[in-house]
Parts: C-alpha cells; structure tokens; sequence
C-alpha cells in the first residue's frame, strides 16, 4: 500500500489550498483514512478523518475552515484548507488503517500506513 501526498505549498494568511492523498488501489480497504500534522517541535496532531462508511470529523483548531472528502472512483482523499493562518504551518501527512478501531483514531501510533509529508507554510 502506498499513499501520496501532495498539493503544499506557500500561502498567505486568509488563503487556501487543496491536499491530496492519493492511494495504490481502492481506498474502501481502509476502514479511515485521515490528515495529521506536526509543526517543529510539537506532536503530530490528528486534523480530520474519513469513515470506510463516509463519516468525517475535523479537529476543533480547524472546523469551519477545513474539509475532507474522498473521491473514490480516483482512489484520492481531499483536505479542502479555507482561510489559512500562520498557526496552520505544518508537515501535512495522510495515513489509513483497515481496522482501526474508533478509540485509536486519533493515535498516530495506530495507523499502518502512512504517506510522505506536504509541507504547508502559511506566511505574509
């Protein structure tokens, strides 16, 4: 299994951009599939997660301005970032599981599979 980050990059305060975490064959074999982040020197940190069943939730430090979503035909899942500020700068990592359970989402210990970090820098 092999995931795919991309979609990084410089931003300005109150901008956005689109991640994207592309898998080696049909996401439906994770039973979550989520995007964490770890800035310099502080943990990972666990931003939003999707369901096998299509539930999402997002972190409270990001709700009402991130988004995740999946587009299972491209085997892809999104982290759609609206009105970024300086606090969002971070190495931006998506990881998947097949049998997660719930009380383990967010540990990022618990996550089999993990794909390269996208580096989002959100500066004036």
């Amino acid at each position: 299994v092999q995931l795919q980050a991309s979609g990084g990059g410089l931003v300005q305060p109150g901008g956005s951009l689109r991640l994207s975490c592309a898998a080696s064959g049909n996401i439906y074999r994770f039973n979550v599939m989520g995007w964490y982040r770890q800035a310099p020197g502080a943990q990972r940190e666990l931003v939003a997660h999707i369901t096998g069943g299509g539930s999402t939730v997002v972190a409270d430090s990001v709700k009402g301005r991130f988004t995740i979503s999946r587009d299972s035909a491209k085997n892809t899942v999104f982290l759609q970032m609206n009105s970024l500020k300086p606090e969002d700068t971070a190495a931006y990592y998506c990881a998947a599981d097949k049998s997660l359970i719930s009380s383990s989402v967010g540990n990022a210990n618990a996550y089999d599979y993990w794909g390269q970090g996208t580096q989002v820098t959100v500066s004036s």
